[in-house]
Order: C-alpha cells, then structure tokens, then sequence
C-alpha cells in the first residue's frame, strides 16, 4: 500500500521533452488544485455569513473544519494503491462535482431543510478530504521525476501561490462579477477539465479513457447547464426567502442586495436582513436625523457615516444651509440609489443634490483621515451582527469622532431595539459615554421593527426638544413625538453593560444574546 505502481512512472532520464511536459502538467494540476480548493472555502464561508450571520464565526469554522479534513484526506491517501493517475483523475472528477454544486445546493436546501448546518460542514468536509487527497497522490506520481528537496519545493510552492490567487480573485472579480453559484460551478468545470487534460495527455490511461470521457461529458454537460441557469435558480431561492417579489438581487463585493416589491411597499434587504419598508421608513429617518437637527439651528456641515441609500440625506436636504458629505463603503448600493428610479423616488434624487458628496470607502479608515469639523454625524451602520461592523460602534471609533465634531456639535447614532436588544443598545450609549460623549438616549416605534432606538450624543448634555424649529411636511416628528421618544418604560431602562472596546468587542456577543432567539 502506498508504493507507486506500473502507472506510476519509474526512474527516467530527466530532460526529455515529453516527461518535462507531463511534469509541467502535473505541477500546473497543484495549482489548478490550490486554486479551486481555495475557492470552495471561500465560498461556503461567505455563503454561511449571508444565511446565517457572524461573518468570523462564519469563516472561523468553516476554514477550521475544512483544513482538518484536508488533514483527513492527506492521511487517507497511504490507502489509495493501483494506478494512481487513474485515483488521480477521479477524485478530480468527483471534487468538480461536489465543490461545483455546492453552492447552488447550499442555497436550495437553506429553506427546506432544519438540519443546514450539518449539510453545510458535511460538504465542507466531503471537499477537504478530497482536495486532501489529492496533493499526495501527485507528489506519489511526481516522486521519480524530481529529488524529493525539489518536488516538495516545487508542490508547495504551486500550491501557495493558486491559494493567493484565489484569495485575490474571490473578492475582487468573481464575488461581483459572477456571485457565489456561477464562480463554483466554473472552478468545479476547472476541475473536470484538469481531469480531462491528464486523461488524453498521459498515454497510460488508454484502457479507461472512454469511460471517463463519458463521465465527464456528463459533468461539464451538467455544470454548463447550471451555470446557465444560475441567475434563475438564485432567483428561486430567494423567492423561498422572501415572501414578495424579488425585483432587483446582486452580489456586490461586500454584500448580497436584494430588494422586493408588492402592492404596498419596497424592501431592502442586505444578506438577508431587512433594511427599510418604503411604507414606514420615513420614521425610523425622521427619528435619525430631526432630533439631532433641531438641537443645531446652525448647524451648516454635516457628515453622514452609512445610509447608503440616501434616505437619511433626503431628510437632510430639508435644511437649505446644509452641505452634506455621504461616506458609504458599497458602491453598488450607493449607484443602485442613484439609479433605480423606484429607489431615487423614494429618496427623492437625493444624490443628485448639489449640496451632496457621496465617497465610497470604509468609513473607519476615512475618519482617521478626515480633518473637516462637522456641526452634526449621523451615524447609520448596519446593526453590529459581526465584529466588521462591531468595529464601527467601538470606543476607539467613537473618539476618532469626537475629533470630527466641531465645538457643540452633535452625533446621532442608530442603536438598534432598546426591547430586544436592550443589553446591545444600552452598550452603545455606555460606549459612547467612555468615548467622553455626553448622551441622551431616545427610541420610536417603526411597524417593520418594532421600538427602535438611537443615542444623541455631543461635549455637553443641554438639548431641549423644543430647542429649534422643524423643517415642514414631516410625517412623524414633532416637538410631541421628541418628548415622547426620551422616555423610556422599565422593559427597556438602562441595564449594566461592558464598554465595547475593538479588543473584546462585547456589543457583537451582547447583540447575539439579543437576537439570537429571534433569528435561529
């Protein structure tokens, strides 16, 4: 068990044409290997984030679990004996097949069945050990053509560099270019077709190649068809996922956009977090950027942190003094609000303003760049679900602000549900208090979510809801509703918390106690 045998080349002469060829594809296979294998780890982790949340977590285990299966497959393949470039082009084969389909198996299966997570890491493993498999099963038929010092350098080094490739590539091109189904079903093609090259290159393989031409003519057939209908099976199962229809669905470089529509109302939904109802956003915007305005009658610059589809600088634009700096990280967000006229209705072309800059960049690295003094922040992050935007609602963020904010000026802060995630939202405000704010905690009531709260913040605690005027029309907001929104009923008084610092980042543990009843 374990020898090379007669497929296994035996001692040659180094330098003829042919075997330097067959070497060369055999390397160019590790890398084609590395590559994909990459790939599929990726895939099943960023897929795991957009279903099931907590992106570290997410990508923690998954890559955890993947690695020790590699490790099982690499202690498997002492068993593999006979021809192994035959063991070679069929677990080739068989990880096109699994890896390929993975995806768009993942995204089926995530409505109809209880049990995802074990179906999840069963394919995670099932692709580890068969990408385990198959680096010592090429250094096995290597062995004799290179001294060991050179095919280990060789292996490792083809084999580091397809991992880099793919790590570049995911995120870069084929996340936004392709989405997750398309880019697995193609480096699962890759496989097959690395099979297919070592069938019809390798004179050895005479006796079964007509079987295993079959095999992968159904394969690539099979992985063709699914990469065309790829867009319609996405389509499927986010029909399963969300109860209207789905007009508009994108995967951009940082998120899965999705925006549904029936008779009443548009729904943003970001990895499958409902954002916005177009019948009731007007509140939860309102409640963002009035209180805060109405404390700063001369307020002339603000900086908006989030909010990328324009909804809280429409508010915004109803002060003519206001010049209006939008930092968001997505661009595809942000031009789908530009472009979208059901979007640039609802937020009344609010990118079009003169009084508007909209920069794409992250707005943690922007902060610390920024030397601009600003009368008022509104801060509109996605709620703190992984430590990626955990960190935006950290102590150190928060001083990095308190530089921004020009003297007396004032920052608003979307906290999340003071009632369901009460720990999660009292953390932000007792963040912000070590981060030297003074705060004034407030909430609203917003049908599609329920009690919402947000924490006003500034170098003093003088506010009185009275303290200036209103813009006219708005739906909610009155001198009334401020009143109102400052009072808080004991389910949802001020609890005992950790401050949220970027090393302990308790605000991500603190929201998953929270919502985790909610959402598993």
């Amino acid at each position: 068990m374990g020898n090379a045998t007669a497929e296994a080349p035996g001692p040659v002469r180094r330098g003829t044409a042919r075997q330097e060829a067959q070497s060369v594809l055999l390397l160019g296979s590790v890398f084609v290997i590395a590559t994909c294998g990459l790939i599929y780890e990726l895939i099943a982790g960023t897929l795991a984030s957009y279903l099931l949340g907590d992106s570290v977590t997410q990508f923690s285990t998954i890559i955890g679990a993947y690695l020790f299966s590699m490790g099982v497959g690499s202690w498997l393949s002492r068993y593999l004996g006979g021809p192994l470039l035959k063991w070679f082009i069929q677990l080739e084969i068989l990880v096109g097949l699994v890896g390929g389909f993975s995806a768009p198996l993942l995204f089926v299966l995530f409505e109809y069945v209880a049990s995802f997570r074990l179906i999840l890491y069963a394919l995670v493993g099932l692709t580890g050990i068969l990408v385990g498999l198959e680096i010592p099963l090429l250094m096995r038929i290597l062995e004799n053509r290179y001294e060991f010092k050179d095919l280990v350098s060789r292996v490792f080094t083809v084999d580091y560099i397809g991992a880099l490739l793919a790590s570049l590539i995911f995120p870069l091109v084929l996340v936004p270019q392709l989405g997750l189904m398309r880019t697995s079903l193609l480096f699962g093609t890759l496989n097959v077709v690395v099979a297919a090259v070592a069938l019809y290159r390798f004179p050895e393989t005479r006796p079964y190649r007509r079987g295993f031409a079959a095999l992968m003519g159904v394969a690539l057939l099979a992985l063709a068809v699914t990469f065309a209908y790829a867009g319609r099976i996405q389509r499927y199962t986010e029909t399963l996922a969300f109860q209207d229809q789905v007009i508009y669905a994108k995967s951009t470089q940082y998120q899965r956009i999705v925006l549904t529509k029936n008779q009443r109302e548009l729904r943003l939904f970001l990895n499958g977090n409902l954002q916005f109802s177009s019948q009731d956003e007007y509140r939860y915007h309102e409640a963002l950027v009035h209180p805060a305005m109405q404390a700063l009658p001369k307020a002339r610059r603000v900086l908006v942190l989030g909010g990328g589809d324009g909804l809280a600088v429409r508010e915004l634009l109803k002060y003519p003094q206001l010049k209006i700096r939008l930092v968001d990280l997505d661009a595809g967000m942000t031009q789908l609000f530009k472009q979208n006229q059901l979007l640039t209705a609802l937020n009344k072309r609010a990118f079009f303003s003169p009084r508007v800059e909209v920069i794409n960049g992250d707005a943690y690295q922007w902060v610390r760049q920024d030397t601009t003094r600003y009368d008022c922040l509104i801060i509109d992050f996605p709620d703190p679900a992984n430590y990626s935007i955990g960190k935006l609602y950290s102590a150190a963020f928060y001083q990095e602000l308190h530089r921004l904010l020009a003297p007396g000026g004032k920052l608003v802060v979307q906290s999340t549900s003071p009632y369901v995630a009460r720990q999660s939202f009292w953390c932000i405000a007792h963040t912000l208090q070590a981060a030297g704010f003074h705060t004034t905690p407030y909430h609203c009531y917003v049908p599609s979510f329920g009690e919402w709260g947000y924490v006003l913040a500034g170098e003093n605690a003088h506010w009185r809801p009275d303290a200036g005027p209103l813009p006219r029309g708005l739906r909610y907001v009155t001198p009334v509703t401020i009143r109102q929104m400052l009072d808080f009923p004991p389910d949802m008084a001020e609890v005992p918390t950790d401050i949220n610092q970027l090393n302990n980042q308790a605000l991500v543990r603190y929201f998953e106690e929270d919502w985790g009843p909610y959402t598993h």
